[in-house]
């Protein structure tokens, strides 16, 4: 089962991010990297300006369901635990089980076709390209882990209806 967050922490912004997901992305392409399309870096630590929690998101991205077998095997071998979806349909969640000094990160590998997958990128590239609504998400962030600073679930779920909003209105745009 995923960790739960205990302490809902949002901070501001650290360039330091984009190294991080770097060196995490190169360290996972040595693992399966032949058996995807690429990394991409997303969530919030994803976006140049925001607040987030300290921990980035990956997504691996493969062709179709066919290569997860391989990838399951290997990273399993680099003492990472598959977790299933985690109730999250078109996502695959792999936690390293073995210190790799790295900052914390949650790794997920998805079809290149699949609604997580496509709403995580489209979500990430709204907020790069929209410095209005990344403020109000900013906003709301800072918000939701003041008031709910040991619920991760009502944290979550209260920036859902922000997140479902932007991607209607990109889908509506698209």
């Amino acid at each position: 089962m995923a960790e739960k967050t205990r302490v809902i922490e949002v901070v501001p912004y650290d360039p330091v991010w984009k190294e991080q997901f770097r060196q995490i992305r190169s360290m996972i392409e040595g693992y399966i990297g032949d058996l995807i399309l690429g990394i991409e870096h997303v969530g919030s630590t994803s976006v140049e300006g925001l607040p987030a929690k300290p921990i980035i998101d990956l997504d691996a991205v493969m062709e179709d369901y066919s290569m997860l077998p391989a990838i399951v095997e290997r990273l399993a071998k680099a003492g990472f635990e598959h977790q299933g979806n985690l109730g999250i349909e078109g996502r695959e969640a792999f936690n390293p089980t073995v210190p790799d000094g790295f900052m914390k990160y949650h790794l997920y590998v998805c079809p290149k076709d699949g609604k997580g997958y496509l709403e995580h990128i489209a979500f990430r590239d709204y907020l790069r390209s929209h410095e209005a609504a990344r403020r109000e998400y900013a906003s709301i962030k800072m918000k939701l882990a003041k008031q709910h600073r040991h619920d991760i679930d009502s944290y979550c779920d209260g920036k859902s209806e922000f997140v479902a909003a932007i991607l209607k209105a990109d889908l509506d745009r698209g």
